[in-house]
C-alpha cells in the first residue's frame, strides 16, 4: 500500500508538471530524493520515463477527433488538413528521436542530477520571461495549423531538443521555440502536445525494451496506477492550460521555474 500510495503522488506530479512548461523529468528527479520506490533501480529507471504514457493517453483522449484523418465527420478537406498536422508533427519530431536515441544512456549517466536541474529551471525561467516582455502586445502571425510551415515545424523540433536535457521541459522548450518563430501560445501549446505523442510513445518503447517487459505483480501494479493518476490529472492540466493562456503569457511558469530552482540549489546545499 505505502507504495501504491507512491505510485499516485508520482502520477499527480507527471500529470500536472507534463503539461505545464516547468519540467515533468526535473520534478520527478526532485521528488524521487523524498518519494523513493522500493523497486529495482532498473524499474525505477523505466517507471519515470513510462509513465508518461498515462499523460499522453490524455492528449490522445481529448484531441482525437481533432488528431483523426478517419473521421466520418469530417469533410475530405478537413481530412487533408488533418493529415497535414500529422506530417508537420513527424517533421518536428525527427530531431529530438535522432539525438534522444544515440544520447540516452550518456544523458541519464551524466545530467541526470539536481544541479542540472535547478540551473535548467532557471535558465529557461529567465528565458520564458525576456520572451514575453519581448512580445509584450504582440499577436503571434501563425494562428492556425494551415499557416505553419514545414520549414517551422522542423525548426520547433530543434527546440524541443533542448529538453532531452532535465529541467529544461519538453513543452516549456517547445512552446519558447515556437513563439520565438511566431506562432500564438494557442498553436505552440497546442503543437507542443501533439509532438509529445511520437516522442514519448518511442521514449516509453525504447525504455521497456531496455527493461525487458518482465515485471513482477507488484511492479506491474505501481507502473499502471501511476500511469492512470498521470492520465486523469493531465486531463485536468491541460485543460487548465487552455484556458489560461487565453488571457494570459507564460511569464508565471518563468518565476515559478525560478524561485523553485533557487530553492532546489539551497536544499542541497543545505543538506550537503
Amino acid at each position: 500500500m505505502v507504495e501504491i500510495f507512491k505510485a499516485i503522488i508520482l502520477g499527480i506530479v507527471e500529470g500536472i508538471t507534463e503539461w505545464l512548461p516547468i519540467s515533468s523529468t526535473g520534478h520527478m528527479i526532485l521528488v524521487e530524493e523524498f518519494i523513493q520506490l522500493d523497486t529495482s533501480p532498473a524499474f525505477k529507471e523505466m517507471f519515470f520515463v513510462v509513465i508518461q504514457l498515462g499523460a499522453i493517453f490524455a492528449v490522445v483522449a481529448l484531441y482525437f477527433h481533432k488528431l483523426n484523418p478517419f473521421s466520418p465527420k469530417k469533410s475530405s478537406l478537413e481530412k487533408k488538413e488533418t493529415m497535414e498536422i500529422w506530417y508537420k508533427v513527424v517533421v518536428g519530431v525527427v530531431p529530438a528521436a535522432v539525438l534522444g536515441l544515440f544520447l540516452d544512456d550518456w544523458l541519464n549517466e551524466h545530467f541526470y542530477n539536481y544541479w542540472v536541474v535547478a540551473i535548467m529551471l532557471i535558465v529557461y525561467g529567465v528565458l520564458f520571461i525576456i520572451i514575453e516582455n519581448r512580445n509584450k502586445g504582440k499577436a503571434g502571425k501563425i494562428t492556425n495549423f494551415q499557416e505553419l510551415t514545414y520549414k517551422t515545424a522542423l525548426f520547433i523540433g530543434f527546440f524541443q531538443c533542448l529538453a532531452l536535457i532535465p529541467g529544461t521541459s519538453r513543452s516549456g522548450a517547445t512552446i519558447i521555440g515556437a513563439i520565438i518563430l511566431g506562432t500564438s501560445r494557442f498553436i505552440a501549446a497546442e503543437y507542443s502536445f501533439f509532438l509529445s505523442i511520437p516522442v514519448m510513445f518511442g521514449a516509453s518503447a525504447l525504455k521497456l525494451a531496455k527493461f525487458g517487459f518482465v515485471f513482477t505483480g507488484a511492479e506491474l501494479t505501481i507502473l499502471l496506477i501511476g500511469m492512470l493518476v498521470a492520465f486523469v490529472v493531465s486531463i485536468l492540466a491541460i485543460k487548465f492550460l487552455m484556458q489560461y493562456i487565453q488571457n494570459n503569457d507564460f511569464k508565471a511558469f518563468g518565476w515559478y521555474r525560478i524561485i523553485l530552482g533557487v530553492l532546489v540549489i539551497g536544499y542541497f546545499l543545505l543538506i550537503g
